[in-house]
C-alpha cells in the first residue's frame, strides 16, 4: 500500500499501519516532499495521479478540504487504519480511507464516513454518525446520537451533549462544549459554545 502525503500527520499513520502489521507501506507520496523519508519508508515526489489506480492507498493529510480534493482526483483502492489500541465496538461501520488513532473509544452502533480521523483518546458514544472526511481531535467526547456533517472539524478536548446535529464544514474551537444544534459551516467556541462566524468552503 502507499501513503498520499507526507508530513506530521503522516507519521502517526504510519505508526498504526505498521503496529496493525495489516498492509506494508511501499512508498509515501507527496507534491512538495519535505523529507527523504519517514521512519524507514521512502518519500518521492508525485509525478502523476494515474500511479494509484487499483492501489491501496491512505491520503494522510490531516485538512478536511485537501482530503476531500485529494479523494476526488486519485481513483485509489482506499483502505483504512485501525490503531490496535483504539477500542472499537463490534458493530461499528468504519468507511474507505478512514484513520482510528491510539486511545480511540467508538461505542456500539457508530457510523464513521469515508475518509475520517478520529484522533488520540477521542471517544464517540452509541449510535453517533460521523459523516465522510470529518475531524475528531483528540480527546474530543461526543456523547449519544450526535450527528456531525462533512467536512467538520470538532476541536481537541471538545465535548458535544447527547442528541445533537452538527452541520457540515462547521469547525468546533479546543475545549468547546456543544449545547444546541450548529449550523452548517458556523466556527463555534467557548463554554457554552458561541457562534463567532462561518467558514468559506472551497469545495462547496
Amino acid at each position: 500500500m502507499y501513503l498520499f502525503g507526507g508530513n506530521g500527520h503522516c507519521k502517526v499513520v504510519v505508526d498504526i499501519i505498521k503496529k496493525s502489521n495489516e498492509y506494508p507501506i511501499e512508498g509515501i507520496f507527496d507534491d512538495n516532499p519535505k523529507f527523504n523519508a519517514i521512519f524507514d519508508i521512502p518519500v518521492f515526489k508525485t509525478k502523476t495521479l494515474d500511479f494509484f489506480i487499483d492501489k491501496q492507498l491512505i491520503i494522510s493529510i490531516g485538512n478536511n478540504e485537501i482530503r476531500k480534493k485529494i479523494s476526488k482526483k486519485i481513483p485509489a483502492l482506499y483502505v483504512k487504519a485501525i490503531h490496535p489500541n483504539a477500542i472499537v465496538s463490534y458493530d461499528v461501520k468504519i468507511n474507505e480511507g478512514t484513520v482510528i488513532m491510539a486511545g480511540a473509544i467508538l461505542n456500539a452502533s457508530v457510523y464513521i464516513g469515508k475518509h475520517c480521523i478520529v484522533n488520540t483518546g477521542a471517544v464517540i458514544d452509541h449510535d453517533c454518525s460521523i459523516n465522510d472526511f470529518v475531524h475528531i481531535s483528540p480527546n474530543a467526547s461526543l456523547a449519544g446520537n450526535v450527528v456531525v456533517g462533512e467536512g467538520t472539524q470538532i476541536g481537541i478536548g471538545a465535548s458535544v451533549i447527547q442528541g445533537i446535529k452538527i452541520g457540515k464544514w462547521v469547525t468546533v474551537g479546543a475545549g468547546t462544549v456543544i449545547i444546541d444544534d450548529v449550523p452548517d459551516f458556523a466556527v463555534i467556541v467557548g463554554n457554552p459554545g458561541k457562534i463567532i462566524k462561518y467558514n468559506s468552503i472551497e469545495n462547496e
